[in-house]
């Protein structure tokens, strides 16, 4: 909400600064968001008339004019605005003025100069050369009676601020510069000035029937028709000036009228074209298939759930949102009905957004509106229409089928204490809801209030202690220390956090994403195989349609997004969260019912790996560095890779990733059809793992280091061609000499040549063992038979046999 200090001055001035009154608004929960002058700094500006203009002899676009600015003798000052001419007051800009800063960002100042061989000593000033807003082209016309010689910042009132607040939606009151006034009286004990709403005497009994059919929507409905007004003068410059400084310009008289209450008292109103009515209104929810035409210009269509005020004919107005263009208010307009109702908060809360607009009225209504104010409020914009536009009046009808009534809330001052943190009189809480408007009584230790109409938001003892903190002050309260004892809670030792995951893989030169969890349908079907994927109901866009069950698909949209934009290389990563289907699940804090949401970590590297070597070659990753990547991040476990199938992988450069036979993940290269439907150059590589997998750990457990030499032996072992690495390495494992065999590294492979077309039916594979004792030298019979044993378990598992 913003709003010039000015005006907020005039219900309430305390003797604050501008920066005190914003610090004390903000201290109250009515945050201020901004401060901005209403206009730059300058000075040396004066009200001026034009006392004559004459042609320049040297240039047919400029103006030699005869100017007043008060003193004894006139300026004369060469201009080339359109509209320079006798009579009228402007702006001047006297010699050594200090204009606002232009687009070089400098301070303009006026000397005294010549244009064209004529001497001028000033400048007539624009609005735009001000820095004030205006619709008006060439100078800054400014009122007949702009007293001559007066600051210019005076007569416009540019000493102002203007405030701009940022209301949370229990502060509805406070959505209007009285409401805002109101608060800040209770805050400095600076009186508020009481408002009075002095009864008009109709002129004529002229009355329009309403008829509330809905009573959930419209609690309070009031009005009164007015005859014979002039809709086509035009708004004093004080509203439009206050109305723009609010942000809202300037449509028309009656507009603003309306618009200037809604701002000064929070009181939205309408005013209808009265002869545009046909017959009496009808307060109702709408029917299906019904249309209005909205003031914005906009058709839109109707259902049971929107409330609606509508004649004999046809619906009028959008109920508190919008009125409808069939009984607008124009130039032609001489007979309105000025409407002031209470709708039902829930009533109007979330219509304007199901037709993609919002509203001020919508605004204020959905927050809740002061029921007890319509007709007072309706006495204030007829006094601004008699004034403005003239006419006569009639009668106020008031209908009230369903007022709300509010209960009274029972405050505890014990408990307000506790919860606060501060000591606390009974009379200091009394004091400070009594100053805020509220009806106190008082009992021992209890404070009952009685809510007055405009305050929907109190309604529980919670909000009776927000208040009373609010007026007393957050700044004033304690700082205490907690009475209990403060523990870090560590992580376990066998387990690291996420933030570990994420500084290891910058380490290794990857960068993290963070994309949506909604993806494309095709994205599941081709890299997951998820044919029936969870689907959205209320998709933000027809790409994302569907729940993810994997993180590869974000990652390759975010290496294509790149090497598009002519990256060189892409290594990127994600911690997330994907979903699937599992009746299993039951509800809890941090699962849904029938759905398993686990985490995962999941990179890419695709590119140029390190740059132009030596060799001018510049080599790309491979399915081998993304296996190192692995394995360092899951150190110091030793995971087991396996061949595998994946539907978004290579066939034959794929594996899966396994701890303690468990499978825990994939990595591989990009299979080549989605590689060439993506657009790659080169296959990128991946891998996908469970992150509570990555992030257990294994604890190093300490050994002595041992002195004795250990011992290496190397063995060649024919073994079918379809044996693994894997195969080998479990087999050599598993063969009973331990504590023995420190290591076993296959270091060769062999496959002898074969005629084209003949497969290779068995390989030579070169194992190099690493044995040790620590309390002793091996001997060479211990060393023979230790490998003599695992010389004869590959012959037993594997079918191996030793090469000569």
């Amino acid at each position: 909400m913003q709003f010039p200090e000015s005006w907020l001055r005039e219900f309430c001035n305390p003797p604050l600064s501008t920066l005190q009154l914003a610090d004390t608004l903000t201290m109250a929960g009515l945050e201020v968001e901004s401060m901005e002058p209403v206009a730059p700094p300058f000075s040396g500006v004066v009200v001026a008339e034009i006392l004559e203009v004459a042609p320049h002899p040297n240039a047919d676009r400029l103006r030699v004019c005869s100017v007043n600015t008060g003193e004894s003798t006139p300026l004369t000052i060469v201009c080339g605005a359109p509209n320079a001419r006798v009579g009228i007051r402007v702006p001047c800009a006297l010699v050594g003025a200090q204009l606002p800063p232009g687009a070089d960002g400098k301070p303009f100042q006026i000397k005294l100069g010549k244009l064209r061989g004529v001497e001028s000593q000033g400048m007539l000033c624009s609005a735009n050369e001000l820095g004030v807003k205006s619709d008006q082209d060439g100078l800054l016309e400014l009122a007949p009676d702009a007293s001559v010689g007066l600051s210019i910042r005076d007569h416009l009132g540019l000493e102002d601020t203007l405030f701009t607040l940022k209301l949370t939606p229990n502060l509805a009151h406070c959505l209007s510069v009285y409401g805002v006034a109101r608060e800040l009286a209770a805050l400095t004990g600076s009186p508020l000035k009481t408002l009075e709403f002095p009864q008009i005497e109709p002129t004529h009994q002229d009355t329009l029937p309403v008829v509330v059919d809905a009573t959930d929507l419209c609690g309070r409905f009031s009005g009164r028709i007015i005859r014979g007004i002039n809709s086509q003068v035009t708004t004093p410059k004080w509203m439009v000036d206050r109305l723009e400084r609010c942000g809202q310009r300037s449509v028309s008289v009656l507009v603003d009228i309306s618009n200037y209450v809604m701002f000064e008292l929070g009181r939205p109103t309408h005013i209808f074209d009265f002869d545009r009515i046909r017959g009496a209104l009808s307060v109702r929810w709408a029917k299906a298939g019904e249309q209005l035409k909205l003031l914005n210009g906009t058709t839109v269509e109707l259902d049971a759930q929107v409330g609606v005020i509508a004649d004999e004919a046809q619906v009028e107005s959008l109920a508190g949102i919008m009125g409808g263009d069939a009984t607008a208010v124009s130039d032609a307009t001489h007979n309105i009905y000025v409407e002031a109702a209470f709708w039902w908060p829930k009533a109007v809360a979330g219509r304007s957004r199901r037709y993609n607009f919002s509203t001020d009225a919508g605004h204020r209504f959905e927050r809740g509106v002061d029921p007890s104010g319509t007709v007072e409020h309706i006495e204030h914009i007829t006094r601004l229409i008699l004034d403005i536009c003239g006419g006569s009046v009639g009668p106020v009808t008031d209908v009230q089928p369903n007022m709300p009534v509010q209960k009274p809330v029972t405050l505890r001052v014990d408990r307000a204490i506790k919860v606060i943190g501060m000591p606390l009189t009974q009379s200091q809480c009394a004091d400070a809801l009594a100053g805020l408007g509220l009806q106190v009584t008082e009992a021992p230790g209890l404070l009952t209030i009685a809510p007055p109409s405009y305050r929907f938001d109190i309604q529980i003892e919670e909000d009776l202690i927000e208040e009373v903190a609010r007026v007393v002050g957050y700044d004033n309260l304690p700082a205490t220390p907690p009475c209990a004892p403060i523990t870090a809670k560590l992580d376990a030792e066998n387990t690291r956090g996420p933030y570990a995951v994420r500084r290891l893989l910058a380490a290794l030169g990857y960068q993290e994403t963070i994309n949506f969890s909604f993806v494309e349908r095709a994205w599941e079907t081709q890299l997951a195989g998820n044919t029936a994927p969870i689907e959205l109901l209320n998709p933000i866009a027809s790409q994302m349609s569907v729940m993810r069950s994997t993180l590869l698909g974000s990652l390759l949209n975010v290496a294509k997004f790149n090497l598009d934009r002519k990256a060189d290389r892409v290594c990127a990563f994600e911690l997330g969260r994907v979903f699937h289907r599992d009746a299993s699940v039951q509800d809890s804090d941090t699962t849904v019912k029938g759905f398993h949401q686990p985490m995962r970590v999941a990179g890419l590297a695709v590119g140029v790996k390190d740059g132009v070597t030596w060799e001018g070659k510049k080599p790309g990753f491979d399915f081998f560095d993304i296996k190192g990547h692995v394995q360092q991040l899951l150190a110091p476990a030793t995971p087991v890779f396996a061949v595998a199938d994946h539907p978004a992988f290579h066939p034959g450069r794929c594996a899966s990733v396994s701890l303690a036979g468990a499978v825990v993940g994939y990595l591989g290269e990009l299979h080549p059809k989605w590689s060439q439907s993506w657009g790659f150059a080169s296959a990128p590589v991946l891998f996908e793992l469970e992150l509570d997998a990555v992030l257990a750990r294994v604890v190093p457990a300490f050994e002595p280091f041992s002195k004795i030499q250990a011992v290496e032996r190397d063995i060649s072992m024919w073994v079918a061609d379809s044996v693994t690495h894997a195969q080998l390495m479990a087999c050599i494992d598993a063969t009973p000499i331990q504590p023995l065999l420190r290591g076993a590294t296959l270091f060769d492979v062999y496959r002898p040549k074969t005629q084209a077309g003949t497969p290779v039916a068995e390989k030579s594979l070169a194992i190099r063992l690493v044995l040790k004792r620590d309390d002793a030298v091996l001997t060479e019979q211990e060393i023979e038979s230790a490998v003599g044993a695992v010389v004869q378990r590959m012959g037993d598992v594997l079918g191996a046999r030793q090469r000569a």
